[in-house]
């Protein structure tokens, strides 16, 4: 029902000092990121390298740049039902589409880092219908994160919170996640953790918390 991912998933956002992975030039700590769709990798990359996959379609398509988009969603409308219908155990999730697969991913945090629910994503499909402005993301490279009612990870209709954000943004939570996670639900360090990283991106998209 429900596997780690390994291979597959992006790499966590890398450390400081680290290379750019296409041409090998020094990179710093605020450098950004391509997805290589094939590989289903994150890598580092140097502003020239990064400006030559801007462009749709440069490349190909087996590499994209991962734009520096957030987006809020104040109006998400989530039901108790449909977060129930996804399976997902923990009360954050982000969803992107992968192009390779031809469907939307759904990803968790987890002590083993990000998981992939593995079940059927009807459900969706009918989300993205009842919030039509969810077609903006970009394949690959965006994702939506999604934030539940703190209470078991169900939430009321309108409770739920839904951001657009880089993908890499959302292993970077995965990484801390995965560093402090104590317990079956994170403990509390997760939980600060949690609170921290979306006030963050509350302000990047220049949003006000509810």
């Amino acid at each position: 029902m429900l596997r780690r991912i390994r291979h597959t998933r992006p790499r966590q956002v890398p450390r400081p000092g680290e290379r750019c992975e296409l041409c090998g030039d020094g990179i710093g700590d605020d450098h950004r990121h391509l997805v290589d769709t094939k590989a289903r990798n994150l890598m580092c990359a140097c502003r020239g390298c990064y400006l030559l996959f801007v462009s749709e379609g440069a490349g190909g398509g087996h590499y994209r740049a991962v734009p520096d988009r957030y987006v809020a969603f104040p109006g998400f409308q989530l039901s108790r039902a449909e977060w129930d219908a996804m399976q997902i155990p923990v009360s954050v999730a982000f969803f992107f589409f992968n192009s390779e697969l031809g469907r939307v991913a759904a990803f968790y945090p987890s002590p083993a880092g990000a998981t992939e629910s593995e079940l059927p994503l009807d459900k969706w499909a009918e989300i993205v219908a009842v919030n039509p402005e969810l077609g903006t993301l970009q394949p690959d490279v965006e994702a939506f994160l999604v934030r539940a009612s703190p209470e078991r990870g169900k939430p009321e209709r309108g409770e739920a919170a839904c951001y657009l954000v880089p993908i890499d943004v959302c292993y970077e939570l995965v990484g801390h996640l995965r560093r402090l996670w104590r317990g079956f639900d994170g403990g509390s360090e997760a939980h600060e953790q949690l609170d921290r990283f979306f006030a963050t991106v509350r302000a990047r998209c220049g949003a006000t918390a509810r």
